[in-house]
């Protein structure tokens, strides 16, 4: 549920399908889901024309470099593919049903699923999506379930077109995701996203809503800096102008789940709708439990930690906890000593 211009106001794209059309088939009851570590870091180009830089980030021990190909990099909208391959692999998931790697997609039903038009041109940019995603090379340290790659890899590892209509439209595509987006399913680091994140117009506001829901989640509010969420959404546009698209985002009020305001010491705070984003109340962490975690942990993204560890706590049954501060730092030193 979202509020306010959220549900269906101006600045979001229409809803270009009708509701019911996802009832039709079991491939739309997965629920949007988002990797951690790509809505932590800034991986995607915000860039509408092709962005052929080499993007370097570096932030609490982690660090990332992007290379391009001649395609340029993988952008924002290039990511509702891999969302839409992560809910299929979740759902089969915790269906019990057997998944690998290698998905075959319709990709209509892909197209639909993320609120896209099916029109030729839309095929068309289909296909340069997934080019851009298998062009795009990753070298980083960041830490995915037990595992930490630092080689190099692709978004995705292999994509084909599995066949084609006489009017020349793919009907069906086979891609195999990186093994590191796929371990990220395996370990269930990943987070549901609301369905109206494929309303957003704007790149930028797909990646704040993507921070947003990170590390605010079903907490009360965010407080963050101008200056570490410009760092944090990869956006190469100057800070005043960074804050300025902040406010216009603030002014239009169409964030999915979350309301943003700006308040003094170029600080910007996120604040939860009335909507529920996850059914159930999770246990809150404190600040003082995070940082302690921090000092426990080094290295480690401790806001990654924090959703793992209220993931285990969803699986296991949802105990009432006296203190969710010690439970936390507790399951953290046990986190922190398994190799």
């Amino acid at each position: 549920m979202t509020a306010g211009n959220a549900s269906g106001g101006v600045g979001l794209l229409p809803a270009r399908h009708r509701q019911a059309d996802f009832f039709l088939c079991d491939v739309f009851d997965a629920i949007p889901k988002d990797d951690l570590a790509t809505m932590e870091h800034p991986v995607f180009s915000l860039s509408t024309r092709p962005d052929r830089r080499i993007l370097r980030y570096a932030h609490n021990g982690v660090e990332i470099e992007v290379v391009p190909s001649v395609r340029g990099l993988a952008t924002i909208h290039d990511k509702d593919i891999l969302i839409f391959c992560i809910s299929q692999l979740m759902a089969a998931l915790n269906a019990g049903r057997a998944l690998g790697r290698t998905l075959t997609l319709k990709a209509h039903d892909l197209l639909v699923a993320t609120n896209r038009e099916t029109s030729g041109d839309a095929y068309r940019r289909l296909r340069e999506a997934f080019e851009r995603l298998a062009g795009t090379r990753i070298t980083t340290n960041i830490t995915i379930g037990e595992h930490e790659i630092t080689s190099g890899f692709g978004l995705i590892e292999s994509w084909q077109i599995e066949r084609r209509t006489r009017g020349g439209r793919m009907v069906s595509v086979s891609v195999t995701l990186s093994e590191w987006l796929y371990r990220a399913v395996l370990s269930k680091s990943v987070l549901t996203l609301s369905r109206d994140y494929f309303r957003l117009r704007k790149p930028l506001e797909r990646r704040i809503y993507e921070l947003a829901r990170k590390h605010c989640g079903r907490q009360a509010s965010w407080l963050v800096s101008v200056d570490t969420l410009l760092k944090k959404s990869g956006s190469a546009s100057p800070r005043r102008v960074f804050r300025r698209m902040l406010r216009d985002m603030i002014a239009a009020d169409h964030l999915p789940d979350y309301e943003m305001a700006e308040e003094e010491g170029d600080l910007i705070r996120f604040t939860l709708r009335g909507g529920v984003v996850e059914t159930g109340a999770p246990p809150i962490v404190s600040a003082e439990a995070l940082e302690h975690a921090r000092r426990l942990a080094p290295g480690w993204d401790i806001h990654a930690l924090e959703a793992e560890w209220r993931g285990v706590w969803d699986r296991t049954g949802r105990a009432r906890l006296r203190s969710p501060d010690a439970a936390f730092l507790g399951w953290v030193k046990k986190r922190e000593r398994t190799p």
